[in-house]
């Protein structure tokens, strides 16, 4: 499967725009990161999924998921595997007029990438209180020495995202792992 292929599978098809984001635009995105999220899982990775919307184009134009073990990479993160998708499908590193959608709040490695990237939506699943960089512990997003900033929209599905989550350490826990 080539990467136009994979990128055509991950596609939510018709996804109707909503000028500020919301309602069922937020939620299909959302959806399609939770079910990276869950295939993550049954890879014995951390359930984390992203996808990078492209709002010019109005198509999904990145997807991913936690890879670290898998690719034995420690930048491996869902955020990360998904813009540098959506970088080789734009042919820029640039990904201006994108829309990326996590199911966890991102750390410092991804919300340092997304704002290098010139991502100017992020929207994010569950809040992390012990590594989040967009709201939890630090607020790289909207850090005004930086020469980019992020509009964020968080804690959306937010329930749905921690779950997965607290449902796969519980079950590492009950293996004896982490």
């Amino acid at each position: 499967m080539n990467a136009d292929d994979q990128l055509n599978n991950a596609n939510l098809g018709k996804i109707e725009l909503m000028g500020d984001l919301t309602g069922v635009f937020v939620g299909d995105l959302m959806l399609r990161a939770l079910e990276l999220a869950r295939a993550a899982a049954v890879l014995n990775e951390v359930p984390v999924g992203c996808v990078i919307y492209d709002l010019s184009q109005k198509r999904i134009i990145g997807a991913g998921h936690n890879r670290r073990i898998i690719d034995r990479d420690p930048t491996a993160h869902a955020e990360i595997v998904a813009m540098r998708q959506a970088a080789i499908f734009r042919g820029d590193w640039r990904l201006s007029d994108c829309v990326l959608c996590v199911t966890l709040e991102p750390c410092v490695m991804c919300a340092g990438a997304i704002i290098n990237a010139r991502i100017p939506r992020l929207i994010f699943g569950a809040l992390d209180p012990k590594g989040g960089a967009v709201e939890s512990v630090f607020q790289l997003c909207s850090d005004r020495r930086l020469n980019h900033r992020v509009e964020v929209v968080g804690a959306v599905m937010a329930l749905e995202c921690g779950e997965v989550l607290t449902s796969f350490f519980r079950a590492q826990r009950d293996l004896g792992k982490k």
